[in-house]
């Protein structure tokens, strides 16, 4: 079953790490219904938040892969209810 779910990322590098970011997203783009990011160009940080409806095994997967990108931040906040 799936669930909604947000997605808080923190890049603390964006222009390090902002490429790789966009590629592991555009894998999952079939499950991505909404995105805002906001950029910190002084303190050179992104924060981007993503609206995802997904099984949590995708869920998992994007977050997953994302944490393993160097100097990101991941966490998700799932919905209880399956839909």
């Amino acid at each position: 079953m799936k669930r909604i779910a947000v997605i808080g990322i923190v890049l603390e590098n964006p222009s390090k790490n902002q490429d790789e970011f966009n590629q592991i997203v555009s894998e999952y783009n079939e499950i991505v219904k909404g995105r805002m990011g906001l950029p910190f160009s002084e303190e050179n940080i992104g924060v981007i938040s993503l609206v995802v409806i997904a099984d949590m095994d995708k869920i998992n997967g994007l977050t997953g892969r994302l944490g393993k990108i160097a100097d990101i931040s991941v966490k998700a906040a799932v919905s209880k209810r399956e839909i």
